[in-house]
């Protein structure tokens, strides 16, 4: 009976796999192979991987490229305010009060940006009441990677947060007790049994930011070529689902080998 139960319960869950994970795939895997006539072909990787002046691979570099800076920055950001919010008093209330901006629509804050960043906005009002001027802002490699890495910091600071939060303290006095000082617990008692954390954070910022495409074009002025901006113009501008569903092939390759890299290894 109980089994009986239990594999009901699994059945949701297996319905929501298949429906909006596994089908997904499969379509977007099966459409790489037809050209925008609808002819059964192997052209779109080809195209992918030998175009003229390496276009699409360029664009992988900079998908992975631009990807790393956020995530390293978002990273740099979020250690530091995650390990010092398990030392405030109220820091859950602290820890809401970060992850309060996610509740905010991604169109809204990248509106918000704009016109933070715009010719007329208040940092170039600011620049211009301490007498440096305007400034070129908006549409720059700076306002793209720091719109990104605000986005995706709560998402950074969560999993290193909860790891933190759940550390033995008697570990770290232990530690304390042998003679370490405040670095070396850091170094070899601290931040060691927060990899997981850190990878979980690097895996939930790196992975989207691979394929962003409306910051690219709101914030970065299409400046900022990325895989998913392809994806975007393939699907909806020149509608080469097949091209498109081939780059999506290869995120998703991507997105799969960046979790493998960053899954933890126990060693024997």
């Amino acid at each position: 009976m109980k089994k009986t139960t239990s594999n009901l319960f699994l059945l949701p869950y297996l319905l929501w796999i298949f429906l909006f994970v596994l089908a997904p795939v499969v379509m977007i895997i099966w459409k790489s192979f037809f050209n925008i006539e609808g002819q059964f072909t192997l052209e779109n990787y080809q195209t992918y991987f030998t175009s003229q002046n390496w276009t699409y691979l360029k664009m992988s570099l900079n998908s992975v490229l631009y990807a790393g800076i956020i995530t390293v920055v978002t990273l740099l950001i979020s250690y530091p305010t995650a390990f010092f919010l398990t030392q405030l008093k109220h820091k859950q209330l602290w820890l809401m009060l970060i992850v309060l901006p996610t509740w905010i629509n991604l169109l809204l804050k990248a509106y918000a940006f704009i016109g933070i960043f715009g010719q007329n906005g208040s940092i170039n009002q600011f620049l211009t009441f301490i007498g440096v001027g305007p400034q070129q802002i908006l549409f720059t490699d700076f306002s793209f990677i720091f719109v990104a890495s605000y986005i995706e910091l709560p998402f950074m600071i969560l999993p290193i947060f909860n790891v933190l939060d759940d550390l033995d303290p008697n570990l770290i006095n232990a530690s304390y007790d042998l003679g370490a000082n405040r670095w070396e617990t850091f170094r070899r008692v601290v931040f060691p049994l927060s990899l997981n954390g850190v990878r979980s954070g690097v895996q939930s910022v790196f992975i989207p930011s691979l394929s962003l495409f409306m910051l690219t074009r709101l914030i970065g002025g299409n400046r900022v070529i990325t895989l998913g901006t392809a994806i975007e113009q393939h699907f909806l501008t020149t509608q080469n689902w097949g091209m498109g569903s081939t780059i999506g092939v290869v995120l998703i390759v991507a997105m799969l080998f960046t979790m493998w890299a960053t899954k933890e290894r126990r060693g024997r």
